[in-house]
């Protein structure tokens, strides 16, 4: 982005005193959008000069070339053809930058009239920005396109913040509260294209590390933008009311950033306005909190490479919309809290799993729904074309298909409410656009042929004499020539007279010799051998010949216009549908999969339990069947609590590398987001007590770019889990603390699983090499040793990828470093040196450990308690006995007693 100097200097008064009408036109135009690069429209083409134009030219890889001289300087320029723009645009907002679109507001020829140096009028129709895109080319099918805003209040104790993200391409709006804590992971939930804050707030140091991890996705913004003292009018005057209160009740850090949202839009969009929706609230706590390394690990939307092949929204997606396809990776990202809710949708599922044949049905007339809310959008902003009703017409067409089935089937609730919308969708509208429309239809509107024969009758007339001109003419010659009785008369063109009648002198007495033939035949050019005449008709006629190609394309733009009236004005209808027909295309994909791979209905309750069977990860299971490979080994996981606890379990995994322990641990994880997410799951049955937050710290990389090592990394992440997980929370941990000196690695992984046994209280799976961790299942309640199996042959070992109880006695390292083509030497040379470590950890065990160190501070504080509340048996004893009545042998005896109970 050209530097802000830069643009100073190029607006400075000598810099526009020096320049010529157009060069000052252009330097007032780019001073008005000084952080944007100005596409500035000439004929054909948009073209760029001074810095904007060497920017373009490096980003876009096209030629930098010069006019003329400016201040005694060469003008650098380059240009990109207004028929390839979107192109341009695409790879420029790719990149990060931001692009005002300049246009010619007047015909040239009318600028010439003012004289031969006036400049053709031109302003900014269009600001576009990553998070306010339209265009169909420059959109995922797949993804929404969200602008977020964010606003901070400060007052309370601690201060709130606000966000509001808007996909403009489909009419989304939703407001959420958060905080500094969660801010990131909220952020990154919802992955907006771009996020616009206060400039003060970026700058804010407590929360400059959120922005360096977004990157150019933040924009900083006047602050005036984020006013919470006009927030309220701002979009009250937005959507033409008085007050929000139909709206709902937003907190003022929420309507501050959907002022500054509502008051973004308008600036992009210029004088058009998108349709939006009413603001929906979001609450935090209706979703699950997934924070960022959480997110990456498990590799939800993307793999670690940022690959969507290979994640788990690409191994789920069966849609066949792109609404569908969208609702899928939002459901996906934000799943539920709410059991009731999640249960509606699984009841969905099921439905359609029950009925194959209805489902199949379904999914055939659901792929032919078009993307009817960003068609929608591009008409509201007057970018629409032909096209754009075509989707909506053929979107009307498959949501009556989708209705037909839907009433003649057996239907869940959440598949009757979007039966409902269905049907709320206005009969006249399809009937006005398929009688209006033709069969093919062009991509832009200024190319006209997009209504059908018929649908105007005045069109038709100018087509006919634009297409059929020589038709019409020949038939008005056999006319004349009825009339007159002349046989040889012919009507004529030349580029002098236009269209004439001719007849041979000896033959125009007809059309000369009476008062009413002269009125009528027109009399305009006498030859040596030959008359030529015209009538008012011809005349009318020719007029209308040349004014055909013209006047058809304006009738044909007035007709475009009523319908895109006629169709925004059903805007919500026709999104509520769009919503409804995306909820039948997510059950039906959910249903596909679960008949495809076998998959089960999970009980998801508001329990502790954690129970699941036979189950698989559906991403690696999925890429086994691919490649033909072995069948994936399903195991089972039961966190559930267990001997009257109130809390769930945690299992200490222990097993060799490439035994399978990540990928376990991950499963888990992943089946747990499915069924909270209203989705059938890959195992044998699953019993799903709510998670209210997931965890999890699998895998290892460094952050160099911010100082942080992998070990580092890891502590970070670590840390997070400990301090924010709760009873209801599912937290995996892979490897804690192995990055480190093996004391160092062992004592903080000791910790850890204390901390999560007696101070999280959670549900956890915490894999380790550390062995030693095994012997705190003889102190900890509720954690259990699980490992993977293996079995050694002939000194080889081989994975049998089962998980089972009990724990591991050793890593197997050495095995697999073999198997990774270690030279012989080195795998001989750390046989021997594993041998003597073994056997000095024998002389002096770290199972001692159990017996010497006080496990954890808050169960020894919790030992203390229960000593000073509730007596021993022998303290009992002791209390039931009276020494002055005993005789030396019953004394002895009672000794004896006390003694065989504290063994």
């Amino acid at each position: 982005m050209p530097a802000p100097d830069a643009t100073a200097r190029l607006s400075s008064p000598e810099s526009r005193a020096s320049a010529t009408p157009m060069m000052e036109q252009y330097i007032e135009i780019k001073a008005n959008n000084p952080d944007y690069l100005l596409f500035y429209r000439m004929g054909d083409f948009y073209e760029l000069f001074f810095d904007d134009a060497v920017e373009a030219s490096r980003a876009l890889g096209i030629t930098l070339t010069k006019r003329g001289q400016h201040m005694g300087e060469d003008i650098a320029m380059c240009g990109v053809p207004i028929h390839a723009s979107d192109d341009y645009l695409e790879k420029l907002i790719a990149l990060g930058y931001r692009v005002a679109v300049c246009e010619q507001m007047e015909d040239p020829a009318e600028a010439r009239k003012r004289g031969s140096k006036s400049v053709v009028q031109r302003g900014v129709v269009r600001l576009v920005t990553a998070g306010t895109l339209t265009e169909e080319r420059l959109l995922s099918p797949s993804q929404s396109n969200y602008l977020m805003a964010m606003a901070r209040i400060r007052g309370g104790a601690e201060p709130t913040i606000g966000l509001a993200w808007i996909d403009i391409s489909t009419g989304v709006f939703r407001l959420a509260e958060t905080n500094e804590q969660r801010l990131l992971a909220d952020i990154l939930r919802i992955e907006p294209r771009e996020l616009i804050l206060a400039d003060t707030l970026f700058h804010d140091a407590e929360l400059r590390p959120v922005f360096d991890v977004l990157g150019k996705v933040a924009v900083p913004q006047p602050a005036v933008l984020f006013d919470s003292a006009t927030a309220e009018n701002r979009i009250g005057r937005y959507y033409g009311v008085s007050t929000l209160d139909g709206f709902g009740s937003f907190s003022r850090a929420e309507i501050a950033a959907a002022a500054a949202a509502v008051s973004y839009v308008e600036k992009t969009q210029i004088a058009e306005r998108p349709a939006l929706g009413l603001p929906e609230r979001e609450s935090s706590a209706s979703t699950v909190f997934i924070d960022p390394a959480t997110r990456a690990n498990l590799e939800l939307v993307r793999t670690l490479s940022g690959d969507r092949n290979g994640s788990l929204l690409k191994a789920l997606d069966r849609t066949v919309t792109g609404g569908g396809a969208r609702l899928l990776g939002e459901r996906l990202t934000s799943p539920l809290t709410d059991s009731s809710a999640i249960n509606q949708r699984l009841d969905s599922v099921a439905t359609l799993v029950a009925q194959p044949s209805f489902c199949s049905d379904l999914r055939d007339s659901l792929k032919m729904v078009p993307d009817m809310p960003r068609a929608l959008s591009r008409l509201a902003l007057g970018r629409g074309g032909p096209r754009d009703l075509g989707s909506i017409l053929k979107g009307l067409e498959a949501a009556f298909q989708v209705n037909e089935l839907l009433k003649a089937a057996e239907l869940s609730p959440e598949l009757h409410e979007a039966l409902v919308d269905i049907q709320a969708l206005p009969d006249t509208l399809g009937l006005q656009l398929s009688t209006m429309l033709a069969e093919e239809l062009p991509l832009l509107k200024r190319e006209g042929g997009f209504l059908r024969e018929g649908a105007v009758a005045e069109l038709d007339e100018v087509r006919a004499l634009r297409d059929q001109s020589r038709r019409v003419i020949a038939g008005l010659q056999l006319q004349y020539c009825e009339e007159t009785g002349i046989k040889s008369l012919k009507i004529k063109h030349n580029n002098m007279l236009g269209y004439f009648i001719e007849v041979t002198a000896g033959n125009a007495g007809p059309m000369t010799e009476t008062d009413e033939a002269r009125g009528r035949f027109i009399h305009r050019q006498t030859m040596a051998n030959a008359m030529r005449f015209t009538t008012t008709e011809l005349a009318d006629l020719e007029t209308k010949i040349a004014n055909a190609a013209g006047r058809a394309l304006t009738l044909e733009l007035e007709a475009f216009d009523h319908l895109t009236s006629a169709v925004v004005s059903h805007a919500e209808a026709i999104k509520a549908a769009a919503r409804a027909l995306a909820t039948v295309d997510v059950a039906a994909s959910l249903a596909t999969l679960a008949e495809e791979q076998g998959y089960c209905r999970p009980v998801v309750d508001d329990s502790r339990q954690f129970a699941i069977v036979g189950g698989r990860h559906p991403v690696v299971e999925q890429a086994l069947r691919r490649q033909g490979a072995n069948p994936f080994v399903a195991n089972n996981c039961d966190l559930s609590p267990t001997n009257g606890a109130k809390d769930g379990a945690i299992w200490l995994l222990t097993g060799p590398n490439m035994g399978g322990k990540s990928t376990f641990l991950r499963q888990n994880a992943l089946i747990a987001l499915m069924a909270q997410m209203g989705a059938f799951v890959p195992a044998t049955s699953a019993h799903i007590g709510i998670v209210d937050r997931l965890f999890s710290r699998v895998g290892a990389s460094d952050d160099l770019a911010r100082g942080r090592s992998t070990f580092m990394v890891e502590m970070v992440e670590t840390a997070a889990i400990l301090n924010q997980a709760t009873e209801r929370s599912l937290v995996i941990l892979d490897e804690i603390g192995r990055g480190t000196a093996t004391f160092d690695g062992l004592s903080i992984a000791w910790a850890a699983v204390e901390h999560l046994h007696e101070a999280n209280r959670c549900r956890g799976l915490f894999a380790t090499h550390f062995h030693e961790l095994t012997v705190l299942s003889e102190k900890l309640g509720r954690l259990s040793n699980a490992t993977m199996r293996v079995k050694e042959w002939d000194g080889d070992v081989i994975f049998l990828h089962e998980v089972g109880p009990g724990a591991a006695d050793r890593s197997y390292g050495i095995q697999v470093a073999r198997l990774a083509g270690l030279p012989a030497s080195v795998v001989a040379r750390a046989r021997d040196v594993l041998a003597k470590l073994e056997d000095a950890d024998r002389k002096n065990p770290a199972s001692q450990l159990i017996d010497d160190l006080p496990l954890f501070q808050v169960a020894v504080r919790r030992e203390e308690r229960a000593r000073e509340t509730a007596p021993s048996k022998v303290e009992d004893a002791l209390r039931q006995l009276n020494p002055d009545d005993m005789t030396p042998r019953e004394a002895m005896d009672a000794l004896y007693a006390l003694k065989k109970q504290l063994s």
